[in-house]
């Protein structure tokens, strides 16, 4: 795998565009990568790229090019999105700033890079399935598995400095595990030998074998050279001689009751014994070995002659300590590694990003790190959850912004802004924000009202998350939001149900009444059962209460208790909660129950029907629109008029009669 060898580049600058190339899952050629803008990002709206336009005077004002970062979009970052929400939530379950639970956040930040490395070796297997059928998305998905490796770098490297705080001694084997895993040149190399007919005469082989010793590998080198020396029998004692100091190199190792001061007299003694190996020639007749054997020394000049091998200053920074200083304290890693990196950059290789970030690392200047970070990156995912989980362990409290909230609230504000851009990941941000108690709720706040309410779904989850919160003025305004959409297609029903949920008065009053008129037109409510179980909710106004008695009038009259009916139905002609335009529907509907054989409607009630009635006839009249409220032609309007007289006046005579004949016995 090439070696990280990006240039950190003005953007504004009339120049190719920097190019990234980073360790990490094997992809086989090295990957192209376009650094983003290079100024602290602070919107909610990342910047994907940033580029100049031509530049035809050195006076003329420089345009940027703003794009919205495409990563959210993208359909397996979107799942790893996903899945890293659900690690945030553990961490903020976790007991804060407690050193008992370092073990459990290590835990935590090992699982976030376990997920970073599913979702490269997912996007790498897209790119390659993709990269016949749509070159164009192959390389979108390559320049995201570039990312994705930097950022698995970066954050391995601060899990042992930070989260883990490894101190001298425990330092290096975590080192050493860090550059096998993002280090994959030599296994590569290995693959190639040992699928060839005769590996040791292969012309990789001595590239593999040195190359498992600058990464500590010595149980694998030994193998190969156990091969190997079963060729040369010849050259025996020299590999039997290079296979015990191998054998013999003295590891510190966790779970063992050894002292640092103690492993360092077994290392020294080690060393000497390579030391008088090479001054006895034992190798002298190997040039191989002979360089094998000064590495094991501690010789730098062996090392720097492997540059080819180390591929980036950081390899080359762990080699050096594994065989000069294995007990290094943490504090001393920065000049060695600036000393690496100048041996580098001397040696024809530039400096990049990457670089800046991995040496302000080893100065444990986490603040630039994050910063570096934000800079380079072109989403907050990576910021936001390393700065979170350095927060849990109490290592950010010194970097407070001067406009009030901490960083690491900041960051996840950011990121959680950005998510608000997409259809699903939305609803992830909430409990972001959530976690965010300075300015969290007015960022949710603000943003909640901004969500396009596409599907009476898609609502109730919002709706849902608001009243989980208390948020009263936005669950009122969504709620008339979708009622409004809800009238504008016809469904009064459930504008209803959303104005009562609101506890809009006024409009619960204008649906009510857009219900009663289409009733008096078509004589059937479209959302009887929504409107007949209103419960308590019909007391919202007085239109809304009539409207739910008047259904419960029918309700009784479909189970034919014609005397609870009557009651019913006098009453609402009687309280004047019913709109004028109602009133003639009401006496239409007395009509039934004064043609049963019993008689319903007590003298006393006829008499107020019959002046409901007059009260309907006089009132047209002054308007001078006789029968208008009935909604259809005169005629009509006369023959109900006729009907209702003759009913009431034979409904008159016949409670008289019965009244009167009870009254006799």
């Amino acid at each position: 795998m090439a070696r990280a060898a990006s240039r950190m580049e003005d953007p504004y600058a009339d120049k190719e565009p920097p190019v990234m190339n980073i360790p990490g899952v094997d992809i086989g050629e090295p990957i192209g990568f376009e650094w983003g803008p290079t100024q602290m990002l602070l919107f909610p709206t990342q910047l994907d790229r940033t580029k100049s336009a031509p530049d035809s005077s050195s006076k003329m004002p420089i345009i940027q090019v703003v794009r919205s970062d495409k990563d959210v979009y993208s359909p397996i970052l979107c799942k790893l999105f996903n899945e890293s929400h659900g690690i945030f939530m553990t961490v903020q379950k976790s007991e804060q700033h407690c050193t008992s639970q370092k073990r459990e956040l290590v835990s935590i930040s090992r699982n976030y890079r376990s997920v970073i490395r599913a979702y490269l070796e997912e996007l790498h297997k897209a790119a390659t399935s993709v990269y016949p059928v749509d070159p164009d998305l192959a390389s979108q998905y390559e320049d995201q598995v570039s990312i994705l490796s930097a950022i698995e770098l970066i954050w391995n490297l601060c899990e042992i400095l930070f989260i883990e705080a490894a101190q001298a001694g425990f330092l290096l084997p975590h080192l050493l595990d860090w550059i096998r895993v993002h280090i994959c040149q030599v296994d590569a190399m290995n693959e190639q030998i040992m699928d060839s007919d005769d590996p040791v005469e292969h012309l990789y082989y001595w590239n593999v074998v040195t190359g498992y010793v600058l990464q500590g590998r010595l149980d694998d080198a030994r193998q190969l050279l156990a091969k190997k020396a079963a060729t040369e029998p010849a050259k025996s004692s020299m590999y039997r001689c290079m296979n015990e100091l191998m054998k013999k190199m003295p590891f510190f190792t966790h779970g063992t009751n050894q002292s640092v001061t103690e492993f360092e007299l077994k290392w020294r003694h080690w060393q000497e014994e390579c030391e008088r190996c090479l001054k006895e020639g034992t190798f002298a007749s190997s040039g191989e070995l002979l360089l094998i054997c000064q590495i094991l020394a501690g010789k730098e000049e062996a090392l720097k002659e492997k540059t080819d091998l180390l591929s980036t200053w950081y390899h080359l920074l762990v080699s050096k300590l594994l065989y000069t200083n294995p007990t290094i304290k943490p504090t001393d890693v920065y000049q060695h590694a600036e000393l690496c990196l100048d041996h580098f950059v001397s040696s024809g290789s530039q400096s990049d990003a990457l670089d800046s970030i991995l040496l302000a690392a080893f100065e444990f200047n986490i603040h630039q790190v994050l910063k570096d970070c934000s800079v380079v990156l072109n989403n907050w995912w990576f910021v936001a959850h390393l700065t979170d989980l350095l927060d849990h362990c109490n290592l950010l409290q010194s970097h407070n912004l001067h406009f009030g909230s901490n960083l690491r609230e900041f960051l996840i504000l950011e990121y959680a802004s950005g998510l608000f851009n997409h259809d699903s990941l939305w609803q992830l941000a909430v409990d972001y924000f959530d976690h965010c108690p300075q300015f969290g709720r007015v960022y949710l706040e603000l943003y909640i009202e901004r969500i396009p309410l596409n599907t009476e779904r898609k609502a109730l989850k919002v709706l849902r998350i608001c009243e989980q919160r208390q948020m009263t003025e936005q669950v009122r305004s969504i709620c008339k939001i979708m009622a409004m959409k809800a009238i504008r297609n016809n469904r009064l029903g459930s504008a209803l149900s959303w104005s009562v949920r609101a506890k809009d008065a006024f409009f619960a009053t204008l649906i009510s009444d857009r219900l009663l008129q289409e009733y008096s037109v078509k004589g059937s409510f479209s959302d009887f059962d929504l409107i007949s179980n209103l419960g308590s909710s019909m007391l919202l106004s007085e239109r809304l209460t009539f409207l739910g008695k008047y259904c419960e009038f029918h309700k009784l009259y479909g189970e034919m208790q014609f005397a609870k009916a009557a009651e019913l139905l006098l009453m609402l002609m009687t309280a004047s909660s019913a709109p004028r335009f109602f009133w003639m529907t009401l006496l239409l509907d007395a009509l039934p129950m004064m043609e049963q054989k019993e008689v319903i409607f007590s003298t006393e009630q006829t008499y107020k029907l019959m002046q409901c009635l007059e009260d309907v006839t006089a009132g047209d009249a002054e308007n001078g629109r006789e029968m208008r409220a009935v909604g259809g032609e005169d005629e009509v309007a006369v023959t109900q008029l006729g009907l209702l007289r003759l009913a009431f006046t034979r409904n008159l005579a016949k409670a008289i009669v019965q009244e009167g004949t009870r009254h006799g016995s």
